[in-house]
């Protein structure tokens, strides 16, 4: 099926890495429905994709309450007819604190978007993807580096990132005989506006504050976009993308 016939939902969408994958996917030919808590940000995204804006549409979205979720996939259908490739990128992280400091609160509002909200939206893919003919698409779950390794006083975003790796694979595994393949892109340092607290300086953990370096953020659009084009009887099933020199790999 050609890009242009291809019709991709990615939450997240109006800043950062949300908003590199989608101008990817349409500059690449792709209609892409933004999903994101408010409108201007989606908007702002979509007059950034010049000439392919016509393939866009804005769907203001909390993916932490399953009836705004239901809106986006039904917007997206009744819009195109089809859905191939669902990016679930939308995230947020708790206040950096110790975690015997978090209250509840805090702590579930991470859940439900990060990890509650992701499952919720590939149940929607889901069953659109088993209906449709063709039958199947894609589901890339955004997991972050902190699927494999914490930052200081991020309990409740690194338990969610850890968790949608079990995710991804679950999905994997449910989907192949729907021809739905599913994928996870752990990300680190992309130069967003949520990164610049790196060349400030970030806790350590040995204690210590340190600058890190980052990357451009439009690596990581290219690589969702790799993932993305992909025929269905092949899966990137974990990526990691990441700014070399970051302390990550060995002891930092």
């Amino acid at each position: 099926m050609k890009a242009q016939h291809r019709v991709a939902i990615v939450t997240g969408a109006g800043t950062g890495i949300g908003r590199a994958a989608a101008l990817a996917l349409l500059h690449d030919g792709w209609r892409v429905a933004l999903a994101g808590r408010r409108l201007e940000p989606l908007e702002q995204t979509i007059a950034q994709a010049g000439a392919a804006a016509e393939q866009a549409i804005a769907v203001p979205t909390d993916v932490a309450d399953p009836d705004s979720v239901a809106t986006l996939f039904e917007r997206t259908q009744a819009s195109w007819g089809r859905l191939d490739l669902l990016f679930n990128n939308a995230g947020i992280g708790a206040p950096a604190m110790p975690l015997e400091d978090l209250s509840i609160d805090q702590w579930r509002a991470v859940v439900d978007i990060n990890l509650t909200g992701m499952f919720v939206c590939t149940q929607h893919a889901f069953r659109i993807m088993k209906a449709q003919q063709p039958r199947g698409g894609r589901i890339i779950n955004n997991g972050s580096i902190s699927a494999h390794a914490p930052r200081p006083n991020t309990a409740p975003y690194t338990a969610t990132k850890h968790a949608v790796t079990g995710l991804t694979k679950s999905t994997a595994l449910d989907g192949r005989k729907y021809d739905i393949a599913c994928g996870q892109i752990d990300i680190g340092n992309a130069a967003t506006d949520m990164a610049a607290v790196f060349a400030k300086g970030v806790p350590q953990a040995h204690g210590g504050i340190a600058t890190e370096p980052v990357m451009d953020v439009e690596h990581v659009g290219h690589a969702v976009l790799q993932m993305a084009n992909l025929p269905l009887d092949a899966n990137v099933l974990f990526m990691t993308i990441m700014a070399s020199k970051m302390p990550f790999v060995g002891r930092g």
